[in-house]
Formats: C-alpha cells, structure tokens, sequence
C-alpha cells in the first residue's frame, strides 16, 4: 500500500521515525536536559513560545494538504534529499541547544547569570538553533515532494521566525548590553553563515 504523498511504504514509515525522533530529541534537549542544567534557576520570561509551536503546525497542515493533493510535485529523488536536510536540521539544532546548555529555553528571555555563548555554531551564526528548524522543515517539504509546500514553508517560517529572532535580539540586547551587541558585531549572520 504505498501512500500518495512518499515514494513507498517504506519511505512513509522512515519520514515518521525522523519525525518522532525529532519530537523526542525536542522534549529531551530542549526542555529536560536545560531545566535540568539550570537547577533552582528561572527563566526571567519575556516572551512565548506560541508563534513557534503555531508556525510548525502550519508548516505540516499545509505540507499535508498540497502533497496529498499532489499540488506542485517535485520528482522522487527530493524526496531522500528531504530526509538528509530533516536529519541535518536536527543534529544542527540539537548541536545548538547542547552548547546553549542552560540558557537554552523555548521562552523568550534571559536567565540569571546570562551570558554570550559564542563557540561551536553560535561562532558562525546568531540562531544555529532556527538554522536546524529551517533545514528540517525544508526537508519535510522535499520528503513530501512539493515544491509549492517548500514555498509555504519559507514564507511561514519568515514570518513567524523572523519576527521571533526580532524579538530575542531585542532582549538580549537589552538585559545582556555591550556584549551582546559585540557579538552581533562579529557574527553578522542569523542563519546562513555568509548568507542571511
């Protein structure tokens, strides 16, 4: 029984486990092991995380739709190109998340003793964390083989990102001062070293 949406029954059973992977990897490295790292210590909250969980919703609601429907399809081979950026995009984010340590948090803010982290992949970029939800969910749209998913994608992810790493600068800037603001001198990129 293959499925409209992946190239066989096997790739849909593959494209499930990196998406459960992804959801234990979420719960694990980015709620347990930091609230677990900061002990007694709070997050002194700013902001929400909703814009997020929404945006990745949005993002398989719509994946969904137009791959099942087979709007704009792209041809099998994305589909394994998908499954290497969702993988990647994990590994990147879970990389970040690791060396953030306890300052990691879904809530926008800053905790007590706040400061710059600026070694592994916060050296080339200001958010490595988004960078992996970028390239997993540009992968759920190659696995899915829409290229019209890809460009719902991007531009959820814009907006709703966008405006997120709008706020988080605005934040760190203001509770981290000088420092902060070095730091965004020497790491020019938020996402895509050279890039963007």
């Amino acid at each position: 029984m293959t499925t409209n949406i992946f190239p066989s029954d096997a790739a849909s059973i593959v494209f499930v486990i990196i998406l459960i992977i992804w959801s234990l990897s979420e719960i694990v490295g980015g709620v347990i092991i930091p609230v677990l790292r900061r002990g007694g210590d709070r997050v002194q909250r700013k902001r929400g995380s909703a814009s997020a969980l929404i945006e990745w919703m949005a993002v398989f609601v719509v994946s969904g739709i137009l791959a099942g429907k087979q709007i704009a399809m792209l041809p099998t081979w994305s589909y394994y190109i998908g499954i290497t950026l969702m993988l990647l995009g994990i590994a990147i984010r879970q990389w970040a998340m690791a060396v953030l340590g306890r300052f990691f948090s879904s809530v926008l803010g800053t905790q007590q003793k706040h400061k710059v982290v600026d070694n592994g992949p916060y050296h080339f970029v200001r958010h490595p964390s988004y960078t992996g939800v970028l390239l997993l969910q540009l992968g759920i749209g190659l696995s899915m083989q829409s290229w019209g998913a890809i460009l719902i994608i991007l531009l959820i992810y814009g907006l709703a990102f966008g405006y997120r790493m709008h706020v988080e600068e605005k934040i760190l800037v203001a509770e981290l001062g000088e420092s902060y603001t070095l730091y965004k001198k020497h790491t020019k990129k938020r996402l895509i070293p050279f890039v963007v």
